[in-house]
């Protein structure tokens, strides 16, 4: 990096010690390439002067010419404020300030003409201009004031020191002012540049802060995302490449031994063809020589776990012990329960390893797994302990796997000298852009059709008003011999937040739903583990009607004979959450339903999510609007990735850049995989510059 760029903010002109370290606190801002990075959030055309008449509720910001009225004084001491008037010949708009009305009384001249810039406000069916910033309208001014001007994110304590937006911009373009060319050195291949025709780097930064029409701001925008999106793939590409070229792969060349008799005899359902083309590309994995790191998305029921199992399988057969890795004991008991149907009488040792596998039986089961006895071992973090040890652990299965931190997949593949294939499974559908970012040193696996008979969940809004009407849904499907669960987004009632909560929410249940006639369980995550497993148990077993639960139940729970799902204040949950509830009924033959209940008042954002609930069941489509609705950085499980920082770039807005930055990243390192060429060696001291703190998970996914 450039000395320009390391420089301290404290040493730029305008700032000193005492805005320096608010800069520091409040933005994280400490040297010129911080600032240089503080992007606008928004730009407003200040060539253009509106006149009082054209004024109205969509406009964000505006600026007015006219002449200024006396300022009057008006309210009590303690809410005093100044008001005047800017009059041209289409109206006249009142202005108004609530603090520094002495320095506004000194400065602002009666009768003179001015440009007032700000934000319009509707108040008594009138407009009005709080805090305008004002300039004499002199020839001066209007040459000034052409062009873009950038609005800047700030905070109340930086206001206060005068570095709102406005002040923000003045010494950000102070910094960029004493900016050289040579300070802001070119990064991406020439080719790349001259292929979209990109303003250089340097003119980029420039452009982006001081545009002077749109078109100059949407090169520069284009030029900075593409830049950012490309630094992602490039180094995702480059740690997949050399993961593949470190580490080679057990083999698992035969393939008739359990895998074929379980698929002739033990599978009593046809494959899908997405569940058959997935298993193709992990055999070509596992024959590859390389070691396999792949992520494998299926929507909920989409029978992922038959997958998962018949990759196992293959471990087997070539001499290799399996794991598969969940992230709570429920789930992993649903796990052991469901591959020991499936095996049925195969000669395939399976056990169970979590906290609660204790005394005699953990020994046992550690020894036996050492000693290479047991085929699968289904676990929990448990599995990563350092007293668990394999004899020859061939694969690795990760069920839910952004449940799990990086660090604590690393341990358990690091029990092996030798890495062993590694299968990652979500059912939280993840859009291609996405899964693309997050997972692009992995290869991508997609399950997209259900298995046939699945009768698709009927999902219906229902407000408050109607709650009689759904309990007596609710009574109706358990006289059929159903179950139901109710979802609450609280446990206790919050001051803050007007929503059911779920101990009010099991009051009123119970009085719907008295005894003797009904039996309730009651679930949530403040509740000791084994509390809480013995009422998952009872509703498991059939032994109550109604769970009422906070989401602890949204993963892990597999209850065929469940046929509703009651979400209450459903507009409080985002899409994927949503979508996850849902998945815990329509398990079983019978026509299942999601309740989604909320108020009379929803947000356009929340009246979005349920609508597109009740519309479809397609995952893949639900997690395509959910990035548009809320962007990446509120997905789940993307934060822990560390590859989500964009600063301009938006993966469900740039959806064309982010797939022109892939093709390109992987020509880059097809022609030069080491980025050797004289025409890459800017780029590869970028990448190890601002890669050089972060470790390289590649090998563990």
């Amino acid at each position: 990096m450039s000395r320009f760029l390391e420089k301290p903010v404290e040493y730029l002109k305008g700032v000193g010690p005492q805005r320096a370290d608010l800069l520091k606190k409040e933005l994280q801002i400490f040297t010129y390439k911080d600032l240089l990075f503080h992007f606008p959030f928004r730009y407003v055309d200040r060539s253009r002067i509106y006149q009082i008449g054209e004024v109205n509720s969509d406009q964000f910001f505006i600026q007015i010419k006219g002449k200024l009225s006396p300022l009057l004084e008006a309210g009590h001491k303690r809410a005093s404020r100044l008001i005047a008037h800017l009059k041209d010949d289409t109206g006249s708009m009142e202005l108004v300030w609530f603090k520094g009305v002495k320095w506004v009384q000194k400065t602002l001249v009666p009768g003179v003409e001015y440009i007032a810039f700000g934000k319009p406000v509707l108040f008594n069916g009138k407009y009005n201009i709080p805090h305008p910033e004002m300039e004499p309208a002199t020839e001066v001014t209007l040459e000034k004031l052409k062009g873009m001007q950038p609005m800047y994110n700030s905070t109340e304590k930086l206001k206060s020191h005068f570095l709102d937006s406005k002040g923000l911009g003045k010494i950000i373009r102070a910094a960029i002012l004493e900016m050289q060319p040579q300070d802001l050195p070119e990064i991406l291949p020439s080719d790349i540049v001259s292929k979209y025709r990109f303003p250089s780097r340097f003119q980029a930064f420039r452009d982006i802060h001081m545009p002077y029409n749109e078109r100059q701001l949407e090169l520069a925008k284009q030029r900075i995302k593409y830049e950012e999106l490309f630094l992602i793939q490039i180094r995702m590409l480059a740690m997949k490449h050399g993961r593949r070229k470190q580490f080679q792969g057990f083999m698992f060349e035969k393939i008739d031994g359990l895998f074929d008799t379980f698929y002739k005899t033990c599978l009593k359902f046809d494959l899908t063809n997405a569940q058959k083309r997935v298993l193709k590309e992990i055999r070509r994995d596992v024959v590859s020589g390389s070691q396999m790191n792949r992520l494998l998305q299926g929507d909920v029921g989409s029978g992922k776990t038959i997958v998962a199992l018949m990759t196992m399988l293959m471990a087997h057969d070539n001499g290799y012990q399996a794991a598969l890795m969940a992230p709570t004991e429920i789930l992993a008991q649903q796990h052991l329960q469901t591959l020991t149907e499936y095996i049925g009488q195969l000669p395939l040792r399976v056990e169970l390893l979590t906290s609660n596998v204790k005394g005699k039986q953990r020994k046992a089961v550690l020894e036996d797994l050492a000693a290479g006895h047991i085929d699968i071992i289904i676990g929990t973090h448990a599995l990563i302990e350092e007293t668990v040890q394999f004899r020859n652990l061939g694969c690795v299965v990760i069920d839910e796997q952004h449940r799990f931190g990086v660090a604590q997949r690393a341990r358990l593949w690091e029990k092996n000298a030798h890495p062993p294939h590694i299968l990652v499974m979500t059912a939280t559908p993840i859009p291609r852009t996405l899964a693309m970012t997050l997972y692009g040193d992995l290869d991508v696996s997609v399950i997209d059709e259900l298995p046939p008979g699945r009768k698709p969940i009927v999902t219906q809004h229902r407000y408050d008003s109607n709650r009689l009407k759904v309990f007596q849904f609710m009574k109706d499907e358990i006289a059929k011999g159903r179950q139901v669960y109710v979802v609450y987004p609280l446990i206790k009632e919050s001051e803050k937040l007007d929503l059911k909560d779920l101990e009010d929410g099991y009051e009123s249940i119970t009085r719907a739903f008295p005894l003797p006639d009904y039996r309730v369980s009651i679930v949530h995550g403040k509740m000791k583990a084994e509390d809480k497993e013995a009422e998952m148990q009872r509703f498991v077993k059939g032994q109550t009607h109604i769970m009422v639960a906070t989401t602890v139940i949204e993963v892990g729970v597999n209850v065929p004979n469940a046929s509703i799902m009651v979400i209450e204040n459903a507009e409080r949950f985002g899409l994927a959450q949503l979508h996850q509830l849902r998945g815990r009924v329509g398990r079983g033959a019978e026509q299942s339903y999601c309740i989604l209940m909320s108020s009379n008042k929803l947000t356009n954002d929340a009246r979005a999510r349920i609508d597109t609930m009740v519309r479809t069941n397609d995952g893949f489509e639900i997690a395509e609007t959910d990035l548009q609705l809320r962007g990446p950085g509120d997905m789940e499980g993307t934060q822990q990735s560390g590859v989500l920082n964009l600063l301009l770039a938006d993966i469900g807005k740039d959806a064309n850049i982010l797939q022109a930055a892939r093709k390109d990243a992987e020509e880059v390192l097809q022609a030069d995989p080491g980025l050797n060429l004289a025409q890459n060696q800017p780029l590869l001291k970028h990448l190890a510059r601002i890669y050089k703190d972060q470790p390289d998970w590649s090998k563990i996914s």
